[in-house]
């Protein structure tokens, strides 16, 4: 598949016609990133805005105690980077991939330029960073009116992924994260995630391995977020 047949499929860019799209790719770069690789830290420079063509990056913040708490998980087709791109001030955050993933690479210095000839870009950016807007909105939401056990009901439905591979039954769910880290997106101690798991595992909704957990009964689970 090409780039330009990649780029259809990416929220950003679909109100792009083919033209303007091409004119896109001539100006990406690819990056491949390691499971664990770290992209940037907060504070670093920022000159380049991020696609994600396949993989998973965590957008993050730690103190120098090691306490994570993680912003936003985003895949394929997200964007991130622009913030340091627009205000042209340091990294506000992390980012980190949690997954083996392939980038594409827009410098600033033709970031600007293309905006400029395509209005159709400047608007599908304004609607995504809207969405974003609104997604924080909701996270905060979930912070002061649900309990932890629904909000990590919620966010593994979120991050489930179904799945017939290693060994798992046919309807199981899998998501692919540590409790440490699962700990860190909902701003709360590993301790806490531990417990709350356990719970589910005495009433058959899950089951955990090495940095994975298995999703028994997907429906059950939707009701503890309600």
């Amino acid at each position: 598949m090409s780039i330009t047949d990649l780029l259809k499929q990416i929220p950003l860019f679909e109100s792009l016609n083919d033209s303007e799209r091409r004119r896109l790719e001539s100006l990406l770069q690819r990056r491949s990133l390691e499971k664990g690789e770290i992209l940037f830290h907060k504070g670093d420079i920022g000159s380049t805005f991020y696609i994600i063509i396949k993989g998973l990056i965590k957008i993050g913040v730690s103190n120098k105690l090691g306490d994570e708490v993680t912003l936003a998980l985003l895949r394929d087709g997200d964007f991130f980077g622009e913030m340091a791109l627009l205000d042209e001030q340091p990294r506000s955050a992390d980012a980190t991939a949690l997954e083996d993933s392939i980038l594409y690479v827009l410098d600033r210095n033709d970031f600007f330029p293309f905006l400029i000839e395509n209005e159709n870009a400047v608007r599908s950016i304004l609607r995504a960073l809207s969405m974003r807007l609104r997604r924080t909105d909701d996270l905060f939401a979930e912070l002061s009116f649900l309990t932890v056990s629904a909000r990590l009901a919620k966010r593994l439905l979120e991050l489930a992924k179904p799945t017939q591979t290693h060994g798992e039954e046919p309807g199981e769910f899998r998501v692919q994260m540590s409790q440490r880290e699962l700990a860190a997106m909902l701003g709360v101690t590993r301790e806490s995630i531990n417990k709350e798991l356990k719970i589910l595992k005495d009433k058959g909704m899950v089951t955990t391995s090495r940095n994975a957990i298995i999703i028994k009964d997907l429906d059950r689970l939707k009701r503890r977020t309600r």
